[in-house]
């Protein structure tokens, strides 16, 4: 018989798959973009644009970041022999199959050799586009990090330090993406800047709060609002647990200077045939999600898509409003399901593993050690949460307490491994780890909360 638990992870997993489908980028790509005879129609935001095929010598197909391999397979089926090239660059393991888009894997979330090449591949293509050429661009959240077209005089070993040492910082998506685009030669619209004249479509999948253009992917179709002199100011801010590269100081001191050319900010002419189409974001995940949880028979409540900061204190602000729902639940009254989306940040100050999603799960756990009636879940819809195999985890209320109840020192262990950032360890333990695999999409992390009346 299928015990309390078990029923409630199996309703979370429902519920995430249905986030996860909503958010799949080939999906997404073919609900914006249609092939009718010869014209290529475009819709975004209510509005509908079209490019007739029949006035382009060549279209390419180029982008990066996790989902970039499936988005390119749509654009692919779309279009087919019309594709002249195209290459993607995803993270290792993350590829899918294709015809003529050629795939590079490269490192993330800290970029590797690979990228650098592959990155420098990208630019060529662009560059040799003409006037008479397409540029359909392909873009999901990682793209920043798969993307290290070096500045020069900075090396890719002082990109990796500094992206490291942000990373553990816990530097939100921003401040390093300022970072991003004043040291590389693909991000904050240099794209553009390298394709124009050619016309550009950029399709993309929003990994962001708040679904900033410029931010996603360090937006490489997208006018930079960010100057050197804000990427000083991160770097200077003295969050950072190292002194940053020398190179990477003195290449953006000299821009901050006016001795190196800004990246294109709007008004800038590169950006007159560029056309940004958002195909995918948090908020419809979220509403995807809602709706499987309302055919299972919980009444839905979307808290917001919009979360962000420490997440462990996330975590616990989670768990607080579940309960407040659960004192106002009468005994007939249906179960709940909160949700919430966004993307939190996670300042380390241990030695353990884990990610956002699977320090949210422990905090969570610790947080409804005495509860009953509620099951949560946090989840990473990449499928990769940190440096780990696992996409997230549970948070059953009570489960601590039954563990501490099996194991002595089960509770004191949990407590240990939040301030370890061990949240990893002690979850894999407990069997509460999520595992979903490369979802190949990336609308950055839901958080799910079954509640029933107590």
């Amino acid at each position: 018989m299928m015990t309390e638990k078990d029923a409630g992870r199996e309703a979370l997993l429902a519920i995430v798959r249905a986030g996860l489908a909503a958010a799949a980028p080939d999906a997404a790509v073919l609900r914006h973009v249609s092939l009718e005879g010869n014209t290529l129609k475009v819709r975004s935001a209510g509005e509908e644009g079209a490019y007739d095929l029949g006035g382009f010598r060549r279209i390419f197909v180029l982008g990066a970041g996790k989902g970039a391999a499936p988005m390119s397979g749509a654009v692919e089926d779309l279009l087919g022999d019309r594709v002249a090239d195209g290459l993607v660059i995803v993270k290792y393991g993350h590829g899918a199959a294709s015809r003529r888009v050629r795939q590079r894997e490269a490192g993330h979330p800290v970029p590797d050799a690979a990228g650098a090449a592959a990155a420098r591949e990208l630019l060529d293509m662009a560059r040799r586009a003409e006037a008479s050429d397409l540029l359909i661009c392909v873009f999901t959240g990682g793209a920043s990090a798969l993307t290290p077209a070096l500045a020069p005089g900075v090396s890719l070993s002082d990109v990796q330090t500094l992206t490291a040492s942000l990373l553990r910082c816990g530097a939100d998506i921003h401040e390093i993406n300022a970072v991003r685009k004043h040291l590389s030669a693909f991000s904050g619209g240099n794209l553009a800047r390298a394709a124009w004249p050619a016309p550009v479509l950029a399709l993309i999948v929003s990994d962001v709060v708040g679904d900033d253009l410029h931010v996603i992917a360090s937006g490489p179709t997208v006018p930079d609002p960010t100057s050197y002199a804000d990427a000083l100011r991160v770097l200077e801010a003295g969050k950072l647990d190292a002194r940053p590269p020398a190179a990477v100081l003195r290449h953006l001191q000299e821009g901050a200077a006016g001795l190196m050319s800004e990246t294109p900010k709007p008004g800038d002419p590169v950006f007159a045939g560029v056309r940004n189409v958002l195909v995918a974001t948090n908020r419809q995940a979220l509403d995807a999600a809602a709706e499987e949880a309302r055919r299972l028979g919980f009444a839905p409540r979307v808290l917001t898509s919009e979360m962000q900061g420490e997440a462990r204190e996330q975590a616990r602000r989670f768990a607080a409003a579940a309960l407040r729902a659960q004192a106002e639940l009468g005994p007939e009254d249906s179960p709940l399901c909160l949700l919430a989306g966004g993307e939190t940040t996670v300042t380390l100050r241990g030695q353990g593993r884990g990610g956002r999603n699977q320090e949210m799960a422990l905090a969570a756990l610790i947080a409804l050690e005495g509860a009953c009636g509620v099951h949560m879940a946090f989840v990473g819809t990449d499928g990769s949460d940190g440096p780990t195999d696992a996409a997230g985890g549970f948070a059953p209320a009570g489960e601590l307490a039954r563990l501490e109840r099996e194991a002595l020192g089960m509770a004191t262990a949990a407590r240990s491994a939040l301030e370890d950032n061990d949240s990893y360890t002690f979850l894999e333990r407990a069997g509460c780890l999520i595992r979903t695999g490369p979802t190949r999409t990336n609308v950055m992390d839901l958080a799910i909360a079954l509640v029933w009346p107590a």
